[in-house]
């Protein structure tokens, strides 16, 4: 089940931002020569014949290929006269393959190089607008059904609690007394040392006190309470004992629904720039040789998260949802090679030197930037896979 809930939410993902690109790329006059529901090999198709008007079907694998539609390789020549919409046998994500968006084909009015700079920094970075757009609508219904929050800073007064704020574990750090306990991501910490807890300060203010001392926590997981023995200490060289843990004061709320869409928005955008510092950050930490200051997850990693977000409920499900977006749309406008950022990056420059950069020099960053991020992609995975185990 945890799959499948995997596939819906990063294919819903995926065709948003695929759509961004596509109905500008239209309303931009380029053409697309297919809008593909998963990856190719292909299932069927259909697309509307421009001279009959009407849909026109089609069956089994076509040109387009699974390089081309992951890679964006150019398609010599268009397979059929009209945008083919198809539903592709590889279930994750989508494609929106437009008319020479790699430069070439630039003196055919139709395609993509052809365009005016602006025309193309649009139809770039309307897939990002789109996953913070998503993100926002995602929130705003989980407003309206009622949205896992930080209650830390207190609560709008037109909010409606549903639950009242416990003190719940965000995430557990690898390699610490968290981990070693067995504390998970969604337990709600009732009690350490039989003294109840209200709030995180006091959490935190319980374990300063503790340091190098066994303490019991008992936590509540799926209904049932368990108590653990767990000792906090340093982690990382710092000064103060921790368990290695995220904490929030986090209980549900919602709010009106002419009140929580405007809300979602609000959070979507918040979100994102707050995705923004901690890539900033960690890259910042590789460039200076610090290392990784954060855990990354490849798909496997992502896949736990969603299925431990499904046991919490659906609202908690959404939450989720958002964050993966807004994490899409951040990594995709990184000016990398191979990235819609990368791309906007070489347009600027061009704008910059009076002249596009050459073609030829623009691939080669972009294949290396491709393997650059496959060979990250593997990695990541991998280590995701060991430590399933």
């Amino acid at each position: 089940m945890t799959i499948i809930i995997f596939i819906i939410i990063l294919g819903i993902i995926v065709l948003a931002h695929e759509f961004g690109h596509f109905i500008t790329a239209r309303k931009s006059g380029m053409k697309v020569y297919e809008f593909g529901i998963g990856f190719p090999p292909r299932a069927i198709g259909v697309y509307r014949d421009p001279k009959t008007k009407k849909f026109v079907w089609v069956f089994g694998k076509g040109k387009t290929k699974l390089k081309q539609a992951v890679a964006g390789e150019e398609i010599e020549e268009q397979e059929f006269p009209a945008t083919l919409y198809s539903l592709n046998w590889l279930p994750i994500g989508g494609f929106c393959k437009i008319k020479g968006e790699n430069g070439e084909k630039a003196v055919e009015p139709d395609s993509f190089g052809y365009q005016k700079a602006w025309k193309k920094v649009i139809v770039l970075s309307a897939g990002v607008i789109m996953n913070v757009i998503l993100a926002g609508i995602v929130l705003g219904i989980g407003f309206i059904i009622g949205l896992p929050t930080d209650m830390s800073q207190g609560v709008d007064k037109r909010a409606i609690v549903i639950t009242p704020a416990e003190v719940m574990i965000q995430s557990v750090e690898k390699n610490t007394p968290a981990e070693t306990a067995g504390i998970q991501y969604g337990d709600v910490v009732i009690s350490i040392n039989d003294e109840f807890i209200v709030n995180t300060a006091q959490m935190q203010e319980i374990i300063k006190n503790n340091g190098d001392k066994e303490i019991k926590l008992v936590v509540r997981r799926n209904g049932e309470e368990l108590s653990l023995q767990i000792t906090p200490s340093l982690i990382k060289e710092e000064t103060t004992p921790r368990l290695g843990v995220m904490l929030a004061d986090a209980g549900v709320i919602r709010y009106p629904w002419y009140i929580a869409l405007a809300k979602g928005f609000i959070a979507a955008g918040i979100g994102f720039v707050n995705i923004m510092i901690t890539f900033y950050i960690l890259i910042k930490g590789l460039i200076v040789g610090q290392g990784l200051m954060f855990e990354l997850a490849g798909p496997v990693g992502i896949a736990t998260i969603v299925g431990q977000g499904a046991k919490l409920g659906i609202n908690y499900l959404l939450n989720i949802t958002a964050m993966i977006s807004l994490s899409l749309a951040v990594i995709n406008i990184l000016p990398f090679p191979a990235l819609d950022g990368g791309r906007i990056l070489f347009i600027l420059i061009g704008g910059i030197i009076r002249r596009p950069v050459p073609l030829k020099y623009e691939q080669i960053a972009h294949t290396l930037g491709f393997l650059l991020l496959m060979v990250l992609f593997i990695f990541i995975t991998a280590r995701d896979v060991i430590n399933l185990f």
